[in-house]
């Protein structure tokens, strides 16, 4: 049984080498949930002995892809509901009472999920604007009524049967801590990009590789008001202009990369 303490949530953490953030994740939500589940894939570091010194159960998944790795981990929880968390993510002091808040509600159970905004820590501030903010995040569903869906590759996303409840409270997220970090991720994520438009049959298009990154930065800066993070706002927008416009033209080397017609 579970104590009347903790709630019956089950919360599922995906994660490969994890060791320097594991400990931040677990601590935040350590003591009152029922059960914190880590899925480890290709660990070599201390990720395991962390989970289980802090009370984790620890199991071992192949990975498949963002999309079908979670919902292998997913199938690992034992309550019907599960809060699912990447390994550098906290639950912070204010969504904790918000889910907390949710579980005492009558009318729970005629919801499928919950989202809440996710709030990213940036080399020396939080971000609070632009395309980074409030960045609402589904993350806790119900396990018969929600499942991780979208594209295999990248931008997976939970698809709900049922209404989805809006929480408040962010969820802190603690992706890029330097740099170079965020600079490290671009060529990863143009691999993934390029992956899922050939799957999609889908031609590299100059005006997209020319106008999108464009229309990225202005959206990010101007429309949604980047410009108030200071000069962490700016650089974020250049940035994602320059990652969408690595990404289109990582496409066109990918096509032409077949060499000439003989």
């Amino acid at each position: 049984m579970v104590s009347p303490e903790k709630l019956s949530l089950s919360v599922v953490i995906i994660a490969k080498n994890e060791a320097l953030n594991l400990p931040r994740c677990l601590a935040s939500v350590q003591g009152w949930v029922a059960e914190v589940v880590v899925a480890l894939n290709d660990t070599t570091d201390d990720s395991e002995a962390l989970a289980k010194k802090s009370g984790a159960t620890v199991r071992h998944l192949p990975w498949q892809g963002y999309r079908d790795t979670k919902n292998a981990a997913l199938a690992l929880a034992t309550h019907s509901w599960v809060l699912s968390l990447d390994a550098d993510e906290e639950v912070s002091s204010a969504l904790r009472v918000s889910l907390v808040g949710f579980f005492a509600r009558p009318d729970r159970e005629q919801f499928a999920g919950a989202r809440f905004p996710r709030k990213v820590w940036f080399v020396d501030r939080w971000i609070t604007h632009g395309d980074w903010y409030p960045d609402y995040s589904l993350r806790l569903l119900h396990r018969d009524r929600a499942r991780w869906g979208g594209d295999k590759f990248v931008h997976e996303k939970v698809e709900c049967t049922g209404p989805v409840a809006t929480l408040s409270g962010d969820l802190h997220h603690y992706s890029f801590p330097t740099l170079a970090s965020h600079v490290a991720k671009i060529n990863p994520f143009a691999d993934l990009f390029v992956q899922q438009q050939q799957a999609r049959g889908r031609k590299f298009s100059v005006l997209a590789a020319v106008f999108r990154p464009c229309w990225r930065f202005f959206r990010a800066y101007v429309l949604k008001l980047g410009f108030l993070d200071g000069y962490s706002g700016f650089y974020i927008a250049h940035a994602t202009a320059f990652g969408a416009f690595v990404r289109y033209s990582r496409l066109y080397e990918a096509e032409k990369a077949k060499g000439p017609i003989v």
